[in-house]
């Protein structure tokens, strides 16, 4: 397993990420972070779960009881993820990609539960929120299961093939209020790695994720992080975390 003083990447991954808009760490997370997060996974779940009692609903925003969750900002309340997202990891990642600048903007759990966890549909992350127009941010999904095709692993569509890199207008799908982006035959890129693997993409790549057909949960950690500080639409302020993390290639936090 690569711990975080060692992680590398290399000038091929840093090409990709500019010419095609992602590129995949095979092992980047320690064990010891991937167990952490594992472990307070569930314990957002299980809240998750008691405010749908709470409202007498099955389905919260875009989560789905027993079947879909998304869990935003937990290291907000946990301060061992918040060790984890402030990182050598993440800090090598955000230096690749966006340079001596960067800022956490968002983070949050997604999960797909046994046999029926659902699809995620065709999007660019900045498609997303109430952001003004903003430079591309860099997403790090982040496996906490080993991922495959069978329990709903993330596929990306390279820029190459998806005739963009711009943020495209997205549509709120029925049923699941998915935002949908692409509806080209295109199947994308599938990313098929072990826990620990970290798949790194712009804002700007669309991607998506198929359903888990095993017995077992399909659990990801998402980091992302900014170069710049995003503004909201109305000019009322920065818009997500916004909390620095490089400031001149160095830490701040």
């Amino acid at each position: 397993m690569t711990n975080a003083a060692t992680l590398q990447i290399t000038d091929a991954q840093r090409e990709q990420f500019r010419e095609e808009g992602y590129f995949i760490l095979e092992r980047a997370l320690p064990d010891t972070s991937v167990q952490t997060l594992r472990d307070e996974c569930q314990r957002f779940i299980d809240r998750t779960n008691a405010e749908m009692d709470r409202q007498g609903v099955d389905v919260l925003g875009i989560n789905h009881r027993d079947n879909r969750y998304f869990i935003p900002h937990p290291s907000q309340e946990s301060p061992a993820i918040h060790e984890i997202l402030f990182s050598d990891v993440f800090a090598a990642i955000c230096h690749a990609t966006l340079g001596d600048d960067a800022w956490v903007y968002w983070e949050q759990y997604v999960v797909k539960a046994a046999e029926i966890g659902m699809k995620f549909s065709w999007h660019q992350d900045s498609a997303f929120g109430q952001a003004a127009p903003h430079k591309p941010y860099v997403s790090c999904w982040c496996a906490l299961d080993d991922v495959s095709e069978e329990n709903g692993t993330v596929y990306v569509l390279p820029y190459s093939r998806a005739g963009t890199r711009e943020v495209v207008p997205h549509v709120k799908e029925e049923g699941t209020n998915d935002l949908v982006g692409y509806s080209g035959d295109d199947q994308g890129e599938i990313v098929e790695i072990p826990s620990g693997g970290i798949a790194v993409f712009s804002s700007t790549n669309l991607h998506r994720s198929g359903v888990n057909t095993t017995d077992q949960m399909r659990r990801v950690y998402l980091a992302q992080f900014s170069g710049e500080l995003i503004q909201n639409k109305d000019g009322s302020g920065p818009f997500g975390r916004a909390e620095p993390f490089l400031q001149g290639g160095r830490r701040v936090a």
